[in-house]
């Protein structure tokens, strides 16, 4: 699915850095610097083919909207997705769908409004290694726990 294709929803963008499935048939095209939008295949068909190879490919939930001035041409959706790439607030994910892509007119201004969530490629089942969510588990000291009053489990009537 390319942009000259589509009026921009479902495009999927994929970071130039990610790992992908070996032998995955996953056909790209540059989209933004750094980043490459995915040509061949559907949000759907991407999926199955990640699975098939034993991968995940995450959705991450909440939106990231970006809106910017001008008609519903493939550069404007190019400098909406490249906001939206702006807004994910740091987080570190490998791949963005653009989930809607609206144009509207305010007093005969145009814009296009772009609705995007963050996905992630990955061989691992859990988005957050294990390793890290088990280091940053606070686990009290011994002298913490021995030093803790105890609590009845049963009140007396």
């Amino acid at each position: 699915m390319t942009l000259r294709d589509t009026n921009g929803t479902g495009i999927i963008l994929i970071n130039e850095g990610a790992l992908l499935p070996p032998g995955a048939a996953i056909e790209t095209e540059p989209f933004l610097p750094g980043w490459r939008a995915v040509k061949n295949l559907d949000r759907t068909a991407l999926t199955q083919n990640i699975k098939a190879a034993h991968w995940t490919f995450f959705y991450l939930a909440g939106d990231i909207r970006a809106t910017v001035l001008g008609s519903n041409r493939p550069a404007t959706i190019r400098k909406a997705a490249k906001r939206a790439l702006a807004r994910q607030d740091g987080r570190i994910y490998n791949a963005l769908e653009i989930t809607s892509v609206e144009a509207k007119n305010f007093l005969g201004i145009p814009y296009v409004s772009v609705i995007a969530h963050s996905r992630h490629i990955q061989q691992d089942l859990c988005l957050v290694p294990v390793k890290t969510f088990a280091s940053r588990i606070a686990v009290p000291q011994r002298e913490e726990v021995v030093a803790m009053p105890l609590k009845p489990l049963i009140s007396s009537l």
